[in-house]
């Protein structure tokens, strides 16, 4: 069966969606985005992300195309039309459609699009293996805090993840980790989880903001600071968080079994914790 989607105010069968091919996202990357998980049929932490798409419009100047109560709807909507039990929502705002120039345009409505993916996201056996990374350069522009679709670089280091044989790539910049290509990344040392700190260096995940007041609330110890592969390498245990993977434990990096080789107990709790908190305050 078809989608259903969301185009600039109208609820379409996917295959008949369309954009202009003078929308800026198509022609410069002009856009920003946010990414909802689903569980039990519910969003999670809705709030969070509708509060930084507000903070990403503003940092590029760009128009709000509508208000938090519509796009809730909308996420709504489309959940219940394509019966998502688990997956996510995609929802990608624009600057518009305008003839090409480097320059903003002035007075031009926001392109606004949203669509679902069914995705079993609670997935107990890649959690119960946990997954490989390498390091790879971070190629990306300066402003990594706004969540833009300018996502060439992050694709380019998981197509080396993928040419390498392992699952992901973590990406390194001045000999620290920045992030993981969609994810943020951690360690762990003697229980000290060590994750980077936040800066216009990498993304302020939301699903990191929770797995880290969840752990000061299980009295975990947390430092923010940058960390080397090395270090990582000789860490007792490694782990990654995003909105489609959750706290999903990180085994080897660039060859170099971390820890015992297997998920450790740190992630392996944290990932408990979220997702029992994320059932509970679901919306």
């Amino acid at each position: 069966m078809s989608r259903t989607v969301y185009v600039n105010g109208e609820y379409l069968a996917e295959e008949d969606a369309k954009i202009s091919i003078f929308d800026r996202g198509f022609l410069m990357a002009d856009g920003v985005y946010e990414v909802t998980s689903i569980l039990d049929g519910k969003m999670i932490d809705f709030d969070g992300h509708m509060k930084r798409l507000a903070r990403s419009l503003n940092e590029l100047d760009m128009a709000t195309p509508t208000t938090d109560a519509e796009l809730e709807e909308i996420h709504r909507k489309l959940i219940l039309a394509n019966d998502v039990n688990e997956g996510l929502v995609y929802l990608q705002v624009t600057r518009g459609a305008a003839d090409r120039d480097f320059v903003f345009p002035v007075g031009v409505t926001p392109s606004l699009v949203l669509f679902t993916q069914t995705k079993n996201l609670n997935n107990p056996a890649i959690a119960e293996a946990g997954i490989k990374v390498i390091s790879v350069p971070d190629l990306r522009w300066g402003r990594r805090d706004i969540k833009t679709i300018q996502l060439l670089a992050p694709s380019v280091g998981k197509m080396a993840a993928k040419a390498a044989g392992v699952d992901d790539a973590w990406l390194v910049e001045d000999g620290q980790v920045t992030e993981g290509t969609s994810n943020n990344a951690y360690i762990v040392k003697e229980g000290k989880i060590i994750t980077r700190h936040l800066s216009n260096d990498i993304l302020s995940g939301i699903t990191r903001g929770a797995v880290l007041r969840f752990a000061r609330e299980a009295q975990m110890e947390v430092e923010e600071r940058s960390f080397s592969i090395e270090e990582a390498q000789q860490a007792d245990e490694a782990f990654v968080t995003s909105a489609t993977t959750f706290v999903l434990p990180v085994i080897e990096i660039d060859g170099a079994a971390i820890g015992s080789g297997k998920p450790g107990p740190v992630a392996k709790r944290l990932r408990e914790i979220y997702l029992d908190e994320s059932r509970k305050s679901g919306t």
